[in-house]
């Protein structure tokens, strides 16, 4: 049996990776003194989502994932800036082989700038010896970080950077419902339990469903045989994504930048019921947009008259196009609909706690992780499945 089809090889180097990266959190750096975090500073615990708590404790592998999510966008944009790197994103394979270099370097650079960042904000003279052994362990750390997210993508389950995030977001959560629950008591527990089982049944129905619309193929006379003539789908889905959530409780932070004006007081409390209903409009407005503007059905339509499929009772071309933009745009709508409830739950569970919240944007915080969670467990359940029936079907396709 081939090794890299193997269920449960995949499933241990999985398991492996996230022991090693875990214990790499644990180690401490050299020379480097650990110190309780002072206060509760706003982002401190949007920092420590994204590094599984590296930056209060300054282990080896202080900045998580932290340097794997912020190298590929920046490298994007490089792209669009530099010429020479977008010639070899257009050269295929060999291109894209030389960018997951460029790639690596810019993830160690980030993990190089961010440990001298963090030692310079402690006071530590960088000029020390001391100082430089620590920072060569940060960067190290960073290196063998990307390494490991790059072998759980190769040779385990999913995304090597989405698995390893989501092993310290299971690190940093438990003690923040811990203090949660000793601040509200039961009434945190039941409140917390409602909104995690809401926005996970909700995401799966979104993440699972479909409109499948048929498509039947025109048959072909080749010589003595006929092509063609069979039946298929066209799978209409409502894409999810996390951005009108955070596009929208920015618009409502900003009123903060004029604490002088009376009149948008009502804005600035995160538990105004006039607040969290211009938020879940805002939600919905913007998901519905985004989902509008990334499907184009005449590209679809196009693509069905070249192959010589058509919608059954449709006529092919703008008829068509029409058919299935009026089909896509009530899915959208359904969509977005269920995208503002998503935003409305964990903003609305955190208002019935009546707590201050430790961050600015918690209940988007609260469903950005969520939905995060959900998403990393349907990838991989998905990537087992198709393996699984990948081992059944084998032996037949020898």
């Amino acid at each position: 049996m081939n090794d890299h089809a193997s269920l449960h090889r995949r499933i241990l180097v999985t398991l492996g990776v996230v022991v090693v990266f875990r214990l790499g959190q644990s180690l401490p750096t050299p020379h480097v003194t650990v110190r309780a975090p002072e206060g509760d500073h706003p982002l401190r615990w949007i920092l420590d989502l994204l590094t599984g708590g590296g930056l209060s404790t300054l282990p080896v592998f202080a900045f998580g994932v932290l340097p794997c999510l912020a190298a590929p966008p920046l490298l994007r944009g490089l792209i669009v800036l530099i010429p020479r790197l977008a010639a070899l994103r257009a050269e295929g394979e060999a291109g894209a082989r030389v960018l997951t270099r460029y790639r690596r370097r810019l993830t160690l650079l980030l993990g190089l700038l961010g440990a001298v960042a963090v030692l310079g904000f402690r006071g530590q003279g960088l000029l020390d010896g001391r100082a430089a052994v620590a920072v060569a362990c940060l960067t190290a750390g960073a290196a063998v970080v990307t390494r490991l997210t790059e072998v759980i993508t190769d040779r385990g389950f999913g995304d090597g950077v989405r698995i390893l995030l989501l092993a310290q977001i299971l690190t940093v959560l438990p003690p923040e419902f811990l203090r949660l629950y000793e601040k509200t008591g039961w009434a945190a527990i039941a409140v917390m339990a409602v909104v995690t089982l809401s926005i996970t049944v909700i995401t799966i129905v979104l993440a699972q469903g479909q409109r499948r619309v048929p498509v039947q193929y025109a048959k072909r006379m080749i010589g003595m045989r006929a092509y063609g003539g069979t039946s298929t789908y066209i799978p209409l889905r409502f894409p999810q994504s996390n951005s009108p959530a955070v596009l929208a409780a920015v618009l409502l932070s900003v009123p903060v930048l004029w604490p002088g004006v009376s009149w948008l007081e009502w804005l600035r409390d995160e538990g105004n019921p006039g607040r969290i209903a211009v938020y879940f409009v805002l939600v919905c407005l913007f998901a519905f947009i985004r989902a509008a503007v990334t499907q184009d059905m005449d590209k679809v339509a196009a693509e069905l008259v070249r192959v010589g499929g058509f919608v059954p009772g449709i006529r092919p071309g703008t008829p068509t196009a029409e058919y299935l933009d009026y089909v896509n745009r009530r899915i959208i709508a359904f969509g977005a609909l269920c995208s503002g409830v998503v935003a409305l739950i964990p903003v609305t569970g955190l208002a019935l706690l009546d707590i201050g919240p430790r961050v600015p944007l918690a209940g988007v915080t609260l469903q950005l992780v969520l939905v995060f969670l959900v998403s990393v467990s349907l990838d991989t359940t998905r990537q087992i499945q198709a393996l699984r029936l990948q081992r059944r079907y084998e032996p037949f396709l020898r």
